[in-house]
């Protein structure tokens, strides 16, 4: 007898997102022993010897509720258990006093642990639990902040060698393939602590839109962010195709080649260029592409949605697929009677 819909949906998932690494490759599952991570690190442990990879799982301890210290053990003892190997518990200190508060504190403490962990055993993939249900809260309280695009959008796929796999999967999933594997799922009292704005929309404010709208409004606002995501890496393109130009020369290869974005060696783990943002190099690449980003939103508002301006040298647009945005190599619509053309930074009046 197979297994049941929950743990199909949850392997299927990660089966996907491990499909291009290579035979050999070690993936890390990031581990906290809630539904959401346990339900993947026992995937990752059923997926990745049938692709021909190793897992491995990780587990931090923040040190910021009793007893911590042993629960990180018998989560690394319980991802042993699955098969994963090597395993790690990781303790970190969280600083108090963060500008952004107690959450973010831990989260950078988090990823910095993840970052050695990676880099240690050299993984190609570290594996992050977060689902769908997780995405749309982070889009609900960035509406609520007043937020822009690129923050709505701010949980992607992948992101340098972090990957999502459950992005979407609903948490009704993961907690379902627990209770089926017969995993003891941790429940962490701060997700329940109203202290904390995302506690408050998990277990208020979107019960309460669901409630008045109906259901799929967490469905709606993951999409969201998934359009967001492509618009903003399309103008991430051709800013940085741009940036080029500013500089008098054309970059010679899309971001994180080490064409005109981020070098591929020597990074960390998680796509960040040595030495973060100061490093003089990374911050004067950010400079230029970020000169150019006026330039081009001004090109594509004359031009007209879904078609941006022409590059120097051959055209360019941009055209939503299936709700996404992609930027193409074809050349624009002839410029309508009466409009000024878009020219490349530095060849017109807006350079």
């Amino acid at each position: 007898m197979g297994p049941g819909a929950a743990v199909a949906e949850v392997r299927n998932a990660v089966r996907a997102c491990l499909s291009d690494l290579a035979a050999g490759d070690l993936v890390l599952v990031a581990c906290s022993g809630g539904a959401d991570s346990l339900a993947l690190a026992a995937a990752a442990a059923f997926a990745a010897p049938r692709l021909g990879l190793r897992a491995g799982g990780v587990t931090v301890d923040h040190g910021l509720q009793p007893g911590s210290g042993e629960r990180a053990a018998s989560v690394a003892a319980l991802l042993a258990q699955l098969g994963l190997d090597p395993v790690r518990s990781a303790a970190v200190a969280v600083p108090p006093g963060h500008p952004a508060g107690p959450e973010a504190a831990a989260r950078e403490a988090r990823y910095g642990a993840l970052d050695v962990a990676a880099k240690e055993y050299g993984a190609a993939a570290v594996l992050l639990g977060h689902t769908l249900d997780d995405q749309a809260e982070t889009v609900l309280l960035g509406l609520a902040r007043g937020s822009g695009g690129r923050s709505l959008a701010w949980m992607p796929a992948r992101r340098g060698a972090y990957r999502r796999p459950l992005l979407t999967v609903r948490r009704a999933a993961t907690g379902a393939a627990c209770a089926e594997l017969g995993l003891p799922a941790w429940q962490d009292p701060h997700n329940r602590d109203f202290r904390f704005a995302r506690a408050r929309v998990r277990h208020q404010a979107l019960p309460a839109l669901e409630a008045a709208l109906g259901p799929g409004v967490a469905e709606a606002l993951a999409r969201t962010a998934s359009q967001l995501r492509a618009d903003a890496e399309c103008l991430d393109d051709l800013a940085f195709a741009e940036s080029g130009q500013l500089r008098g020369s054309t970059p010679g290869g899309p971001r994180g080649s080490g064409g005109n974005g981020f070098p591929p060696d020597g990074g960390s783990p998680g796509g960040r260029p040595p030495g973060g943002s100061t490093d003089p190099a990374w911050r004067s690449r950010k400079a230029d592409s970020c000169a150019a980003v006026p330039q081009i939103r001004r090109g594509w508002t004359s031009a007209g949605w879904p078609r941006c301006p022409p590059r120097s040298g051959r055209g360019c647009c941009a055209t939503r697929r299936s709700w996404r945005a992609a930027r193409t190599a074809r050349s624009p619509p002839a410029t309508s009677a009466g409009s000024t053309p878009w020219s490349p930074p530095g060849t017109g009046s807006d350079g």
